[in-house]
């Protein structure tokens, strides 16, 4: 196996469970995913901060609003290793009830980087904004179709 190979074996699984807890309202797995140490940035579809203090406090906020995740998938384009750093590119589809309103499906485009401490892959950066395929947007790689 490559490092890549190593490094999704591990991280992949751990994304998905991450994320299906988040969205039933966790925070926890989220939390135990990300450095706590600086520095550390959100560019989030809804909320950003830099600083552990106020990233973690995101994540606290969104997992509140959240529950009833009926899908969760994290689609992996493409990914990298280089000594103590790592990334992902990836589509996470999701489907889960905001605030109590019915459960709707949505999909992120994220972008996250991972510092490997004390032989643990964690994120220290994570860029996510929403994609719309009912609005002719192609896959990242793909033709256009709009």
């Amino acid at each position: 196996m490559t490092d890549v190979d190593d490094f999704l074996a591990e991280i992949h699984p751990r994304l998905v469970t991450e994320l299906r807890a988040l969205h039933n309202g966790d925070p926890q797995p989220r939390l135990a995913m990300w450095s706590s140490n600086d520095p550390v940035t959100l560019f989030g579809a809804g909320m950003s901060g830099r600083g552990w203090d106020k990233v973690s406090g995101i994540f606290r906020t969104i997992a509140s609003r959240w529950s009833d995740c009926t899908d969760q998938r994290v689609e992996i384009l493409a990914a990298g290793v280089g000594g103590d750093l790592a990334y992902t590119v990836e589509l996470e589809h999701t489907s889960v009830s905001v605030d109590g309103a019915p459960v709707e499906p949505y999909t992120l485009r994220v972008t996250q980087v991972y510092r490997r401490e004390d032989g643990e892959w964690k994120v220290v950066h994570r860029h996510g904004d929403q994609i719309s395929f009912d609005q002719g947007q192609s896959l990242p790689g793909e033709p256009s179709t709009a």
